[in-house]
């Protein structure tokens, strides 16, 4: 492990491979074939197309998805670059609900003091050119397939690219520009689609271009997606769709139509029960019951024994046998304000140590030697785990149990428990009985002595988004969150003793244009249509102490 420069240089970032509008070139260049002639090849033989939809799904997941590797397979010094999970963690670590230590093992420490805003960050351009590299392939895909085809694994194909594609989009709009409501005519990101030009020139199109754009690929995935048995739960297949669409209606609040899709994603589907997460989870896609809807199926080829340490679990978990977290200590962990107000009732009080170390999650489980609590006081030599910080979590579990080094623990893109509090949430905005929703859910999976305290529907919605800094936390949810429900950010209250860095210890108001993620400098240096003047740079970084007194509606 190495200490490492949180500012790259210019020249430096020039030569990497990223996504800029030339890289975004939508034409296939498969050799010397047109795009007519691919079209009649694929049509002939389908299967010439398998290899791109698994390499679309698999872009999300690969060591070195952005940055690369070297050539003897090790990761280049970009200890963040482990694809979707690296930047749900930085989506996190923006919210005020995920702390992480402030020292130079830390490779996510920029988006804990915001300086990540920069135009020419390592953290800055992953967030940018994971989603759009992504794009272009599934770009290639829809391209390639003919579109009065009636073969059905091309309709499907291209049904799970143009979902693929809506997934990116819905990862990029909310960070780029504040909430959909209001800001409809406000510029987002650049769209690019399998039927424009190579033309660099490409603006930012508005919020509801961008939307635009979203459900109608969603509309066309659902309809393609008719009838598709998908081989794993790494695909997507037709009720991931409407899950998407949940979020995207959710982000637009079109609130009766949220919930109408998120009922359908779920049919068939059930939350983990309270037994189930009364002990580390969040493992494998297929664990316990059937309650992930889509995942990263993550394997030993992906990250074998050696590679662990830029994962997923090597970062964000806190049981891996040399990973960041366990080996210097960079553990993630819950902001006290928001882990004071779980009830002690709540099974997910357990999904982390409190201040004295203690998890009644940790009962019955070992590391080596150690037991329940002695896992969160034990320190091994070299590098192996240091002692747990108060709150640290203990959510996720271990791919081949407690200590394990082998990070292969799969991701969950989509769960059941998502799409129940979506239903909730919209349910109730369109003036429905989301209550009931509600306390079904946490009474019969999570606490029993629930009762929704809210009166009012604004009381209503920010209790849903309470049990959704709960439920979903460390999944990727929390900043887009508070994008789209125009909360301020609010790590440190008076009073209240932090558990936040001192670095770390400031509140953002909700329309403070700071939130927002600046264009990459490779992608304003190689598209005359975004000029620097527009790339959301020039607001004022936050400081320690800014913003005491803030409030939102939840840790007040």
């Amino acid at each position: 492990m190495k200490a490492y420069n949180k500012i790259l240089a210019t020249l430096a970032m020039g030569s990497m491979a990223l996504a800029s509008c030339v890289d975004l070139d939508t034409f296939p260049q498969s050799g010397s074939f047109t795009e007519e002639q691919k079209q009649e090849i694929v049509e002939l033989d389908p299967s010439l197309l398998a290899a791109d939809v698994t390499g679309m799904y698999a872009s999300n997941q690969n060591l070195g998805t952005v940055f690369g590797l070297t050539a003897n397979g090790g990761v280049q010094p970009y200890g963040n670059d482990f694809g979707y999970p690296a930047v749900a963690l930085c989506n996190d670590l923006n919210s005020a609900d995920m702390v992480s230590p402030d020292n130079d093992y830390n490779w996510f420490s920029p988006c804990g003091d915001y300086s990540d805003r920069g135009t020419n960050y390592i953290i800055n351009m992953m967030r940018w050119s994971l989603f759009y590299n992504q794009i272009k392939m599934a770009n290639d895909i829809i391209a390639s397939v003919p579109a009065d085809t009636d073969d059905p694994t091309l309709i499907a194909y291209r049904g799970q690219a143009k979902a693929v594609r809506a997934f990116d989009y819905l990862n990029l709009a909310p960070y780029f520009q504040f909430k959909y409501k209001g800001n409809e005519d406000k510029k987002c990101v650049p769209i690019v689609t399998e039927q424009m030009s190579a033309d660099p020139n490409n603006p930012r199109a508005t919020v509801a271009k961008v939307y635009e754009l979203i459900m109608q690929d969603l509309n066309d995935a659902i309809a393609d997606l008719e009838g598709y048995r998908r081989a794993s739960r790494a695909e997507i297949d037709q009720q991931v769709a409407y899950g998407l669409r949940a979020r995207a209606n959710l982000y637009m609040e079109n609130w009766q139509e949220a919930a109408n899709d998120a009922a359908k994603a779920l049919e068939g589907y059930v939350p983990y029960t309270r037994e189930e997460v009364s002990q580390p989870r969040f493992v494998a896609s297929d664990e316990c019951g059937s309650g992930w809807l889509w995942a990263l199926e993550i394997t030993e080829n992906d990250f074998p024994a050696g590679n662990g340490l830029v994962s997923w679990p090597g970062v964000l978990g806190s049981f891996m046998s040399g990973g960041y977290s366990t080996g210097v200590g960079v553990y993630k962990s819950i902001n006290v304000l928001l882990y004071d107000l779980i009830p002690d009732t709540d099974v997910r009080k357990g999904w982390w140590v409190d201040e004295n170390l203690h998890s009644d999650n940790l009962a019955g489980q070992s590391w080596g030697t150690a037991t329940g609590d002695d896992i969160a006081t034990l320190q091994l030599p070299n590098q192996t785990k240091e002692p747990f910080l108060p709150y640290t979590n203990v959510k996720f579990g271990m791919y081949g149990g407690i200590g394990g080094a082998v990070a292969a623990n799969d991701w969950p893109l989509m769960r059941a428990e998502e799409m129940i509090l979506i239903q909730a949430e919209a349910t109730a905005m369109a003036g429905g009985d989301g209550k009931t929703i509600l306390e079904n859910f946490v009474k019969t999976y999570r606490d029993p002595s629930y009762t929704c305290p809210a009166v009012s529907g604004q009381d209503f919605q920010d209790e849903v988004w309470f049990q959704r800094r709960v439920e979903l936390w460390g999944e990727g949810f929390a900043f887009a969150d508070i994008m789209r429900l125009g909360k301020n950010i609010v790590r440190v209250k008076n009073g209240v003793e932090s558990n936040f860095p001192d670095a770390f210890q400031f509140n953002i108001k909700g329309d403070d244009p700071y939130l927002l993620l600046c264009i990459p400098m490779s992608e304003t240096n190689a598209n005359p249509g975004i000029p620097t003047t527009d790339d959301n740079s020039g607001a004022t970084m936050p400081k320690p102490g800014d913003g005491m007194g803030l409030t939102d509606g939840v840790t007040d």
